[in-house]
């Protein structure tokens, strides 16, 4: 089980892992992202993601979750870069 949640969690105490994303100084642009897609009920986890894709230029999702974030977007109309994985 190598990508567990104590794995991760395990990861970030050894310093391996560092999570800069703080979910309070963005929360205006959470509420704003949770609003524009209520009608997908976009939950709190997709919308920390999206705009984590928005503030680091690089970034990419991985998620089997190609029915929402395909309709998501970031920067207002630009479509969030995602990695499907094949046969899911």
């Amino acid at each position: 089980m190598s990508g567990s949640p104590q794995k991760i969690m395990q990861l970030i105490l050894r310093g391996d892992l560092q999570v800069r994303f703080v979910a309070e100084t963005e929360a205006e642009r959470l509420l704003e992202l949770l609003q524009k897609y209520q009608d997908q009920k976009m939950d709190f986890a997709d919308a920390c993601l999206v705009r984590m894709t928005e503030i680091e230029q690089d970034a990419m999702v991985f998620t089997i979750d190609r029915s929402d974030f395909t309709v998501y977007r970031k920067n207002g109309n630009e479509p969030v870069p995602c990695v499907f994985p094949a046969g899911i």
